[in-house]
């Protein structure tokens, strides 16, 4: 299996391509989006994940969509549950499907 590499988080997209180029302080940015400066801070330091509700409002101020800034979020916490050691008993494999199953 080859080794993906770690997905950028959302908050440092937030950070290095909306609240830098537009020079746009946390606190003011969470004023606009209607959050509180913690919750974006954590956001764009990347100590909390995106939430759908702060996606709908990231989407509506960069009329962007919802569903791109959590499809990042997804990529990342897919990649980081890849990465734990898990141990798994693998289901058994039925030749036929239940749907195959012919009524006679």
């Amino acid at each position: 299996m080859t080794e993906r590499r770690k997905p950028v988080h959302p908050g440092n997209v937030i950070k290095e391509d909306i609240l830098v180029p537009l020079g746009l302080t946390v606190t003011k940015a969470a004023v606009d989006l209607g959050v509180s400066r913690k919750s974006l801070s954590e956001l764009i330091n990347e100590k909390a994940s995106l939430s759908p509700d702060m996606a709908t409002r990231i989407a509506k101020a960069t009329k962007t969509s919802p569903e791109s800034w959590l499809n990042m979020q997804s990529k990342l916490d897919l990649w980081t549950s890849e990465q734990k050691d898990i141990t798994v008993i693998p289901f058994p494999v039925y030749s036929e499907s239940v749907h195959d199953i012919k009524e006679g």
